[in-house]
């Protein structure tokens, strides 16, 4: 059965690790017929959450109008969210996490994926984006279908040096 897939990435850096490792993800998802939407945080105006509580109450997710205003009715109508990021100090992004924080108002029961990566050698630095998201995701009732983690990876290129991408790819042809 065919799903719609919204990718979120987070890297501010084209071509980087975890762009190759979505690039995989996307070919390999659309080969099997699923529809992907894609959006570069790092690219678009996306402020971070207020905690104004306002959420829906002018008709949109957000009462502050920005580009969430675009991501906001893909998740909606999305089987499956895949965020895709480097770990920056240890965490997400700034700009993947204004993204994940509005999610706030998104409670939809999906199902969402993660692909990452690290410059560290060390697993347990993924924890600092993994267990964010997977916490998230429980409050929003969504639930994980799988997770690539890449530790060992700075400069762009390196990852082709792993199985990342194929594990991306295979990430994809499970669905």
């Amino acid at each position: 059965m065919s799903k719609k897939i919204v990718v979120l990435t987070g890297s501010p850096r084209r071509g980087g690790n975890s762009f190759a490792m979505t690039d995989a993800f996307i070919r390999q998802a659309q080969a099997k017929g699923h529809t992907v939407t894609r959006f570069d945080a790092a690219f678009m105006k996306v402020e971070g959450c207020r905690a104004c509580e306002q959420c829906y109450s002018q008709g949109k997710p957000c009462v502050f109008e920005d580009d969430f205003e675009k991501i906001a009715p893909a998740i909606l109508e999305a089987d499956l969210v895949v965020f895709t990021t480097p770990v920056y100090w240890y965490t997400l992004p700034a700009q993947l996490k204004a993204v994940v924080d509005k999610l706030y108002a998104l409670c939809v029961g999906q199902q969402y994926a993660l692909l990452a990566c690290c410059e560290e050698e060390d697993p347990t630095v993924l924890e600092g984006v993994s267990r964010p998201l997977a916490r998230s995701a429980e409050l929003l009732g969504w639930s994980c279908a799988g997770e690539v983690l890449v530790p060992g990876v700075l400069k762009a290129g390196e990852i082709e040096k792993t199985d990342g991408c194929s594990r991306a790819a295979a990430l994809a042809d499970s669905l």
